[in-house]
């Protein structure tokens, strides 16, 4: 099994898939994302025999969100510079890993987006379950369709069949 930290979560992949924190990428903190102020990364690319995953993860359970910008118009962001990175990434990387992993992901023949969602289980005046994911799955699904016409807004106890797991630390 592969297993990835992103912030508290552990994200536990297949041994078949391929899988990368793509936001600690060199090439996307030296050289991608200094092109322009705003470019943001989604946390992981995993690779699934021929279809390439962009999964962001989020955790409100300790702190609420403070960003002003609507949470599916951010996933949509970091999805889009994310896919434009990949070609350059492929090209110009001097990470030889990072490189073969990006024209990896140019070999890909299906695109999917997840947003793993983690929110308090118990709400409270001070925690709220404040973002509706199927509200924001719906608002993905309308934004990102010619990219996966099917996102998924998950959290660890309802994956939606999805082939990996995510615990908390």
């Amino acid at each position: 099994m592969i297993n990835i930290q992103v912030d508290s979560l552990i994200f536990t992949f297949p041994d078949s898939w391929k899988v990368c924190k793509y936001d600690e990428w060199a090439f996307y903190r030296n050289q991608f994302s200094k092109m322009s102020p705003g470019i943001k990364a989604v946390d992981l690319l995993a690779i699934e025999s021929q279809v390439i995953w962009l999964i962001e993860a989020k955790d409100y359970r300790q702190h609420p969100r403070t960003k002003t910008i609507d949470l599916a118009d951010e996933v949509v962001q970091k999805v889009l510079y994310t896919l434009a990175a990949m070609l350059p990434a492929k090209i110009h990387a001097s990470d030889i890993s990072e490189s073969n992993f990006a024209g990896e992901i140019l070999k890909g023949q299906q695109l999917r987006v997840v947003l793993h969602l983690e929110q308090p289980v118990k709400t409270s005046k001070l925690f709220p379950r404040a973002i509706d994911p199927s509200k924001v799955q719906l608002k993905l699904r309308s934004l990102i369709k010619p990219i996966d016409p099917h996102p998924k807004v998950v959290e660890s106890n309802q994956m939606q069949g999805l082939k990996w797991t995510v615990t908390e630390l």
